[in-house]
C-alpha cells in the first residue's frame, strides 16, 4: 500500500463520533486547490481535458484527485477504462468511508464517482451531514489539487459547482454555438462574482491562430461588457490521437505521450501549476460547505 493511501487510512481511523466537529482551518493548515472544469455545451472535450490535465499535474509532483460531478452522464471511469466499486452515494449513506470510495487511477491520481447526485444530501439529518462534510474535508490533507468535472450547460446544479470552487476552467471549441454558450456561462458567473478566476482553454482548434482569436475574443468581450477578466490558459489543436485514445479507453497523454495534444496539455498544466493560487482559496471543506448552501442545505 502506498504512503498516500496509508496516510488517509490513518486519518479516517482517527476520527470518532466525539471528533465530528472540525474546527475552522487556520492559515497553517494544508488545503487543496479546488478547480471546476466546465463548459457551456456538451461535446467540447471537457472530461477528456480533465483526465489528461490531472495526469499532467501528477507528473509535476502534485497529488491530484478528480470528482466526477457530471451526474447525468459520468464519463471519468469510461475514459480510464476503470469501473469504480463505490460512489459518493456510499459515503453519503454512511456505508463506506472516504478512503474506500476513492478509486485508483493511473499515475497516482485518484477519482471519485458522483453517483446519482449531491441532491441526496438534502435528505440527511444534521449529524450525518456534519459527518459527510468532515469526511470530504479529509481530502485537503491528502491532495494538492482537486478537479471537479461538471456536467455541461447552464443548469442550476452546474452553476452551483462553478460558484463553490476556488477557480474555474472553461473549455470551448471554435464552433459558434460553443463560443456563444461559453460566453453565456461567463455572463452568469459575472452576475454572482466578478472576481471569480476563470481560465479559458480552446479545444479542437484547427490552428494556433484560430485558437488565439477565439480566446482573445472571449477575453475582450468579457472585460468590456461584463467587467470580468478571463485568463488564457492554452489550447489543444485537433489531434487524431485523442479520438483513438477514447475508443480504447486510455487517456491520450498515456496512449501517445509524444502526440501534439499530450504536449499541449503538459504546457497547460505547467501554466496552471505556475499560477499563484487565489488568496481566498477555501479547499475541499470550503467547497463542499459552499455547495451545500447553494443546494439549500
Amino acid at each position: 500500500m502506498n504512503d498516500q493511501a496509508e496516510m488517509l487510512r490513518k486519518i479516517v481511523n482517527m476520527k470518532s463520533e466525539n471528533q465530528q466537529a472540525v474546527q475552522p482551518m487556520t492559515g497553517s493548515e494544508k488545503i487543496a486547490r479546488v478547480i471546476t472544469v466546465t463548459s457551456g455545451k456538451g461535446g467540447v472535450g471537457k472530461t477528456n481535458i480533465t483526465v489528461n490535465l490531472a495526469l499532467a499535474l501528477s507528473r509535476r509532483g502534485l497529488k491530484v484527485a478528480i470528482l466526477d460531478a457530471d451526474f447525468g452522464l459520468a464519463n471519468i471511469d469510461v475514459l480510464f477504462g476503470i469501473i469504480p466499486k463505490y460512489t459518493l452515494l456510499d459515503l453519503i449513506h454512511d456505508e463506506k468511508n472516504i478512503f474506500e470510495i476513492l478509486t485508483d487511477g493511473p499515475d497516482n491520481i485518484k477519482f471519485l464517482s458522483g453517483g446519482s447526485g449531491v441532491e441526496e444530501l438534502i435528505r440527511l439529518d444534521k449529524k450525518k451531514l456534519r459527518k459527510f462534510v468532515n469526511s470530504i474535508s479529509l481530502l485537503d490533507k491528502l491532495f494538492d489539487v482537486i478537479l471537479i468535472d461538471t456536467g455541461a450547460g447552464l443548469s442550476q446544479n452546474v452553476m452551483s459547482f462553478i460558484m463553490a470552487a476556488d477557480e474555474v476552467l472553461l473549455v470551448t471549441t471554435p464552433e459558434p454555438t460553443a463560443i456563444t454558450d461559453a460566453y453565456a456561462l461567463v455572463k452568469m458567473v459575472s452576475r454572482r462574482d466578478k472576481k471569480k478566476p476563470i481560465n479559458i482553454i480552446v479545444n479542437k482548434a484547427d490552428s494556433v491562430k484560430e485558437a488565439e482569436e477565439i480566446a482573445n475574443k472571449l477575453c475582450v468581450v468579457s472585460q468590456k461588457f461584463l467587467s470580468l477578466r478571463l485568463l488564457k490558459l492554452g489550447y489543444i489543436l485537433y489531434d487524431d490521437n485523442v479520438t483513438k485514445s477514447v475508443k480504447i479507453q486510455r487517456p491520450f497523454s498515456l496512449y501517445n505521450p509524444k502526440c501534439q495534444a499530450a504536449k499541449s496539455i503538459a504546457e497547460i498544466a505547467l501554466k496552471l501549476f505556475s499560477q499563484k493560487p487565489s488568496e481566498e482559496m477555501s479547499g475541499a471543506k470550503g467547497f463542499i460547505s459552499k455547495l451545500l448552501s447553494y443546494f439549500g442545505v
